[in-house]
């Protein structure tokens, strides 16, 4: 709540319990604000252990997004888990990546599992959706996909800006989308496992990026 309280979402109503309100006082004044009582919480809520507060934000207007040359932007290509979904916007904002483009395919970024997920970062990563293809073409910098035939993780040097494709969970990235990749990488496999789910091949890259930028 905390988080959301110092995002950039509208919020319209807060409601909770009397001793959440007394505690948070100084920091929802000015709010519209209605006292609940704790089985109210838990009827309407989409989380099973809220008991305390709840509250009810405007969705963000939507607007073009300008990918970025000079930080890293993560490109979506039919990411379909909420789970997922949820955990990757987690993981963009750990690695200080504040945009996500997403193919019109991919989970819904206020899907309550998302929202669950994301632990509070849906509030600081800003996710725009559309067709994949038209908003990378124009892309000058680097695009860098996440594919099985890639260039190995530990010998790739990152540019200092540049957008990350992670594809579907079961087929990975579409043929149209990969024609627009100028880098492939793929994290090495040591061991037997058959692949990576893609919140963590997300985290195993982001950090591989941060850590090996020119």
């Amino acid at each position: 709540m905390q988080e959301l309280l110092t995002s950039d979402f509208e919020i319209d109503l807060i409601a909770g319990v009397s001793s959440y309100l007394e505690e948070y006082a100084d920091n929802i004044k000015g709010l519209n604000i209605n006292e609940i009582k704790t089985n109210d919480i838990s009827t309407v809520s989409s989380f099973k252990n809220n008991n305390s507060v709840i509250a009810v934000a405007k969705m963000r207007e939507k607007s073009e997004v300008e990918i970025s040359t000079t930080n890293y932007v993560l490109a979506l290509d039919d990411v379909r888990d909420p789970g997922n979904l949820g955990t990757i916007i987690r993981i963009a904002d750990w690695y200080g990546i504040n945009q996500i483009i997403a193919s019109t395919t991919t989970a819904d970024f206020y899907n309550p599992k998302v929202i669950s997920a994301s632990m509070g970062s849906f509030s600081r990563v800003k996710m725009y959706y559309g067709d994949l293809q038209s908003m990378l073409q124009p892309y000058e910098g680097k695009i860098y996909g996440a594919l099985m035939d890639g260039v190995a993780l530990p010998e790739v040097t990152f540019a200092t800006g540049g957008v990350i494709v992670m594809g579907n969970e079961s087929v990975g990235i579409s043929h149209e989308i990969r024609e627009l990749v100028s880098e492939r990488i793929t994290i090495p496999r040591y061991g037997l496992a058959e692949s990576l789910n893609v919140g963590i091949a997300t985290a195993v890259i982001c950090d591989r990026m941060r850590s090996n930028v020119v």
